[in-house]
Parts: structure tokens; C-alpha cells; sequence
């Protein structure tokens, strides 16, 4: 029998990839509503409660109000908006941060996306704190740049407008400068810490593909570790997963040889678009006692759709990379 799945708001960014990925599935049935009932409660509400599943890809305010129409007990749901990423009673899905994580989503009714920085953030920083490498407290700092797709149809079309010199297309563009990103509550409570990360993401002119910056001082850290134990823990940690990969150790010998993983001794953004993988970098200088976590990935594929097929193959019980 076919799974039936609604996607309500499928006309932006995410809501469109994942619609694309589920003509994919010969056993789930998509289910639509008529263009001009989409504002019509009692039809949502009719489709809401009959499907098996449904993606909400809406505004946080209307997930929320999507939610309160659903009374049928057996309706999962993956919220793609920022509305219950921190919600009592709501699993985080991001399954690699630990088997129980995974578990979790398994078990839920109730399935919240992660963001696309939250993404990279929660697979670079979880596994020190799990471990109790890096204590909670830690003065964390992340920098994270992405192409502007991940501002959806408001932003693609300002960067994409064909007017004579386009003020957005002239160089990267640091954002949320109050430092209160929306990412942020997440990012503290999923990875970990006790204390708020000090963020800021740069959106450039490119279409996809994010890349999340951390710098580590060792000395700073619960106990001694040079890069490559750092390197080593990351390789053990995340030895068994289908989507994360830890890329080779990162020092002074490994750029000035223009290793394969580099792109002209620099750093590849985009090299995970249009997969669901996420690929993180240790970078060591051990004579400065530093190093730097980088974690790319595509903003709309593991940072958005990808993942949230990812969370609907665990929650209906398929093979976890089903059409990934």
C-alpha cells in the first residue's frame, strides 16, 4: 500500500527540491491541493490528517498553526522552518550526531529539519562535547558562508535581477550583524553548549553550497591534543555513517603539496552541491596550538531537502540513503 505524503508550501526552495525527490518513490503517493484551496483551512486540515506524512515547508507562525489542525494521531510530520528546533517534545533530526539521535527520529511522530549552518555547526562541535573533549562553556566562534539560495525566492531574485551594477553581486556579504542569527538557539542546545556560540554567516554570489569555519585553540580544550588526535577522533566518531566523511588531515605539508582535497591550496565550497553528504576538514598548526573545523555541505540538499528525506526514509522505515 503507498505511503501518501503532503508537502504544504511546495512552491519555495525547499518545498520544490522535495517534491523533485519524491518522484522518485515508486510506493508514495504525493498527495497535492487544488492552487486556489491553499489557503483554505478546512481542506489543509481535511489533507493534513489523512496522509501518513507531511513536510512543512512554511513560514514559522503558519508550521505552527499547521500543526494545531492535525488530530490524527498517526500523521508524522518533518517541519522544515525554525518553529520547534528547540520545542519540548519535538525530535531534532540530524541522525548522525549519535545512534540514540537516530533512534529517536525512528520513533517520532514529530521530526523538526535542522537549518543549514545548524547542520554543519552541530556535526563539527557534538562530537568534542559528547566526548567531553571541549567543555561546554568553550568560547566557540563559527563563520559560515553560503550561496544565496539559502534565502529563498526573496533573496535568489535579488541577486539573480539583471540591473545594472546589483549591489548584491559585488562581493560576499556578512548578514545578521546583530549576532542573533536564528540558527543560534539550535546550534547552542543541539551541539551542546552551555553558552552561545559568537556567529556570523556570509552569504556570497554563488547559488549553493555552505562551508561553516570554527577555530579551535587546543590549550583551551579539557585535555592536551594535537591535530591529527583531533583528526583521528572525527575519522573514529563518524567511521560508520552513509553521509558524513572526514576528509584527510589538513597541515603545512598537506598545502604546500596542493593535496587532492584542496583547490589550488584553497577550499572548495561547492563540492557537495547536489548530493546529501556532508564533508568535514581538520586543519592543524600544532606549533600555534590552533586548528580549524571546517564542515561543507550543500545548503539545499543535506542542509535542507536532502536531510529531510533522509529523516522521512528512517521515520517510514526505509533504507536510510533511499534515492540519496
Amino acid at each position: 500500500m503507498k505511503k501518501k505524503i503532503f508537502v504544504d508550501g511546495s512552491s519555495g526552495t525547499t518545498g520544490l527540491e522535495i517534491n523533485e525527490r519524491l518522484g522518485k518513490y515508486k510506493d508514495i503517493e504525493v498527495v497535492k491541493i487544488d492552487y486556489d484551496k491553499r489557503r483554505d483551512i478546512k481542506e489543509r486540515k481535511r489533507i493534513l490528517n489523512e496522509v501518513d506524512l507531511v513536510f512543512l515547508c512554511l513560514p514559522d507562525d503558519a508550521a505552527r498553526e499547521a500543526v494545531g489542525l492535525i488530530d490524527n494521531p498517526d500523521t508524522k510530520v518533518i517541519d522544515a522552518s525554525t518553529a520547534h528546533r528547540t520545542t519540548k517534545g519535538w525530535t531534532y533530526g540530524l541522525p548522525e550526531l549519535s545512534p540514540a539521535h537516530k533512534e529517536a527520529i525512528r520513533l517520532s511522530k514529530r521530526v523538526s529539519n535542522p537549518g543549514c549552518h545548524a547542520t554543519a555547526f552541530n556535526l563539527s562541535i557534538y562530537p568534542l562535547i559528547h566526548l567531553k573533549i571541549m567543555p561546554p562553556d568553550y568560547p566557540v566562534s563559527c563563520q559560515s558562508i553560503t550561496g544565496y539560495s539559502g534565502g529563498g525566492k526573496g533573496l535568489i531574485e535579488k541577486y539573480e535581477a539583471k540591473t545594472k551594477d546589483n549591489p548584491y553581486t559585488k562581493a560576499p556579504r556578512p548578514y545578521s550583524l546583530g549576532l542573533n542569527h536564528k540558527h543560534l538557539a539550535e546550534m547552542t542546545m543541539h551541539s551542546g553548549l552551555t553558552e552561545s556560540p559568537v556567529f556570523l554567516p556570509v552569504v556570497a554570489n554563488y547559488y549553493k553550497g555552505l562551508a561553516t569555519l570554527i577555530p579551535i585553540h587546543t590549550r583551551l580544550l579539557n585535555r592536551s591534543i594535537e591535530g591529527r588526535q583531533l583528526h583521528q577522533l572525527f575519522e573514529e566518531y563518524y567511521s560508520n555513517q552513509n553521509f558524513i566523511k572526514v576528509m584527510p588531515y589538513i597541515d603545512e605539508a598537506a598545502i604546500q603539496s596542493n593535496a587532492a582535497d584542496l583547490f589550488d591550496g584553497g577550499f572548495d565550497i561547492t563540492a557537495c552541491n547536489n548530493t546529501n553528504k556532508a564533508e568535514i576538514f581538520i586543519i592543524g598548526n600544532d606549533v600555534k596550538g590552533v586548528a580549524m573545523i571546517i564542515t561543507r555541505l550543500d545548503n539545499l540538499g543535506k542542509g535542507a531537502s536532502g536531510g529531510a528525506i533522509q529523516n522521512m526514509n528512517i521515520m517510514l522505515g526505509y533504507e536510510e540513503s533511499l534515492n540519496l
